[in-house]
C-alpha cells in the first residue's frame, strides 16, 4: 500500500488527510477537519466540507492529524544502537573545545534508531554533540526522512556545563568548565578582530574559533547544555557578559531558576521528563514532571530536546516525554505546541514545519485517537509529503 502510495504521489498525485480532528497548532482545532498535501506542501487545511478533494488523490483517514513532532536537541543519526565503536559518533573525547566539528558531518540518516523516531511522529530533529566538551560542535536540523533532509546544515553551537564537562580532561570543577568556555570566546573575540584588518595582517582562517566570532556577533545561536539550578545561572551570565543568544537544554531543575529565566527572555529545551532521576551524577535528582509547566506558567518559551543517553533506549521519544508533561500540568494543548511549534521557532525554522499552514512542509503525523493517550497509535507519518510509516505503533 505504501509503495503504491509512493509511486502515486511521485507522478503528482495529490494527497488528501481527512480525520474527526486537525490539530493545526497555530489556530484552532477543526473538527471533521481535512488537509491537502500538494508537491510536498500543505495546499489547504479547513473542514471536510470547505477542502476539494481532487480528482485521483490519495486519501488517508485517522481521528487526530497534528504538525509533525520536533525534538529540538538529541544525538539521533550520530548515536547508533550498538554501543560499538562503529556507531558512535557524538563525541570527540579530550577536546575541550571542539567547535569545528559539525553534526552533520557524522549524521548517520538511515540509522535504525531515526527509524524508531519517526515511527512515533518525529519529523524533525537537530542532532548534535553529546554533553560533554564545554565548547562542543554545531547540530544538524534535519528531517528524519530515510536518506534525510537536511533543513539546517551548520546550527546551534553546543556547550556543556555541568558533570559531564568536569568529566574531560583539564576541566575538574565547575568553575574550570566556565573558564574553558571564557577563554574561548576571549580568543574568539581576538581572533574576530584580526579577522577584520587588511589582507596582509589578516588572521588565517581558524575553523576552531569561527564558529565563536559568529556567536559573538549574534550571528550564530549557542545551546547550552545544562541540568542543575547553579550551571543554568552560569549560562545566563555567560549569555550576558558574552553578549550571545542562547537557549537552554536539558535544563532539569530549570523549574528552581524559572524567574530568571522569564526575565531574560531565553527559550528552554526541556529535557525528557522521563529521565533517570537516579543518575550516578546527581544531576537529575531534583526532576519533576511539572518542569514544563511551571516554565511554562511564567512565560519562558519551551520545545522539547530528548538529549543523550548513554545506554539504552539510547534516544527517547518526543511524544512520550510531552504526554508525560501534558499530564503533569502542561495540558494537551500546550504540550502539543511545544513538541512541534516552539521547538520549531527556537531552531529557527518555523516558515517551514512546526504547524499545519498552508506553504509550510507537509510534515503531519495521523493518530487512531488522543496523541497523548496511552492507548493511542500514531498510524501514518508524512514527511515532506511522503507517506512514509503506515503501521499504527
Amino acid at each position: 500500500m505504501i509503495a503504491w502510495m509512493w509511486a502515486s504521489m511521485a507522478f503528482g498525485a495529490d494527497l488528501v488527510v481527512l480525520a474527526d480532528e486537525v490539530r493545526p497548532v497555530d489556530g484552532p482545532v477543526i473538527s471533521q477537519g481535512a488537509v491537502l498535501v500538494r508537491d510536498g506542501k500543505i495546499a489547504a487545511v479547513g473542514g471536510q466540507s470547505d477542502v476539494d478533494v481532487p480528482e485521483g488523490a490519495v486519501v488517508l483517514r485517522g481521528a487526530v492529524v497534528t504538525p509533525g513532532l520536533v525534538d529540538g536537541l538529541t544525538a539521533a543519526g550520530l548515536t547508533g544502537p550498538y554501543n560499538q565503536p562503529q556507531d558512535q559518533d557524538h563525541d570527540e573525547p579530550g577536546l575541550p573545545v571542539a567547535a569545528a566539528l559539525r553534526a552533520v558531518d557524522a549524521y548517520a540518516p538511515w540509522d535504525p534508531l531515526v527509524d524508531w523516531l519517526r515511527e512515533h511522529g518525529v519529523t524533525t530533529i537537530a542532532s548534535g554533540p553529546s554533553p560533554g566538551s564545554p565548547v562542543g560542535g554545531r547540530t544538524v536540523v534535519t528531517s528524519t526522512a530515510p536518506g534525510g533532509g537536511v533543513r539546517v546544515a551548520d546550527g546551534m553551537l553546543v556547550l556543556t556545563l555541568g558533570e559531564a564537562a568536569k568529566e574531560l580532561e583539564g576541566s575538574h570543577s565547575r568553575m574550570g568548565s566556565a573558564a574553558e568556555i571564557r577563554q574561548a570566546f576571549a580568543l574568539a573575540a581576538e581572533y574576530r578582530a584580526r579577522r577584520a584588518l587588511p589582507l596582509a595582517d589578516r588572521a588565517p582562517v581558524d575553523l576552531a574559533l569561527e564558529p565563536l566570532a559568529e556567536a559573538l556577533a549574534g550571528e550564530r545561536r549557542v545551546v547550552v547544555f545544562a541540568r542543575r539550578a547553579d550551571d543554568l545561572l552560569t549560562a545566563l551570565r555567560l549569555r550576558e557578559d558574552l553578549g550571545l543568544d542562547v537557549v537552554l537544554a536539558g535544563a532539569t531543575e530549570a523549574y528552581l531558576v524559572r524567574d530568571a529565566i522569564a526575565a531574560a527572555g531565553v527559550p528552554v529545551l526541556v529535557g525528557p521528563p522521563m529521565a533517570r532521576a537516579w543518575s550516578s551524577s546527581g544531576e537529575a535528582h531534583n526532576g519533576t514532571f511539572e518542569n514544563a509547566a511551571l516554565l511554562a506558567a511564567v512565560g519562558v518559551p519551551i520545545g522539547f530536546g530528548t538529549g543523550y543517553e548513554a545506554y539504552v533506549p539510547k534516544v527517547r521519544v518526543v511524544l512520550f516525554e510531552a504526554a508525560i508533561a501534558a499530564a503533569n500540568g502542561l495540558g494537551p494543548e500546550r504540550a502539543l505546541r511545544a513538541a512541534t511549534l516552539g521547538g520549531a521557532e527556537i531552531l529557527g525554522i518555523a516558515d517551514r514545519t512546526g504547524s499545519l499552514t498552508v506553504g509550510k512542509d507537509a510534515d503531519l503525523v495521523v493518530f487512531d485517537g488522543d496523541p497523548f493517550e496511552y492507548a493511542t497509535h500514531v498510524c501514518t507519518v508524512i514527511v515532506g509529503g511522503q507517506v512514509l510509516e503506515e503501521t499504527c505503533r
